[in-house]
């Protein structure tokens, strides 16, 4: 079985100000840091990471990194999936949920069946990282414009979800990264 970890690293920080968000310092590192060190401890066999800016693709060994101009959301995801190719597994996280940990990434990769989506949950919200198997990967595909895998997640039951409201932080504004 081919499990391949895709980390979208590509925002476009617009309610963070002028500086990317994945270089803001937070407990001391650079913000993507947190979630690449996440993602290569866990259970893969192939990282992937989708970046706009050089300066966080060098905190990215260990990835394949596919270079994108800056877009959508739909476009990271989109660059994203034609380069990982056609494994059985993709597991998907984000570089700006410092909180995600590699046994949370791994209990998501686990619970992903042959036909069922795996996700992670807040408590009141479907959220990624999320794990989808090769039967749904053409789904992914289809998102358009600023949309995230978040659409696919909504109606999973709860059997899919990895409980985790302590985890699923993510950083959007200078703000967030004091609490």
């Amino acid at each position: 079985m081919i499990r391949t970890g895709l980390l979208l690293a590509a925002g476009a920080s617009r309610r963070f100000g002028p500086e990317d968000k994945l270089l803001a310092g937070y407990r001391g590192r650079p913000l993507v840091s947190y979630a690449a060190d996440a993602m290569r401890a866990a259970d893969l066999d192939d990282r992937v990471a989708v970046v706009t800016n050089d300066a966080v693709a060098a905190h990215l060994q260990g990835f394949r990194i596919i270079r994108i101009e800056q877009g959508q959301q739909s476009d990271s995801l989109r660059a994203g999936l034609a380069a990982v190719g056609d494994p059985d597994r993709l597991l998907i996280a984000l570089a700006d949920m410092p909180l995600v940990t590699t046994a949370h990434l791994d209990a998501v990769l686990k619970l992903a069946r042959d036909d069922a989506i795996a996700a992670s949950h807040d408590g009141s919200t479907a959220l990624p990282p999320a794990c989808f198997p090769r039967s749904k990967l053409p789904a992914l595909a289809t998102l358009k414009g600023d949309q995230g895998a978040g659409r696919l997640l909504r109606d999973l039951p709860q059997d899919a979800f990895v409980h985790a409201p302590d985890l699923l932080i993510d950083i959007d504004t200078r703000h967030d990264l004091t609490n």
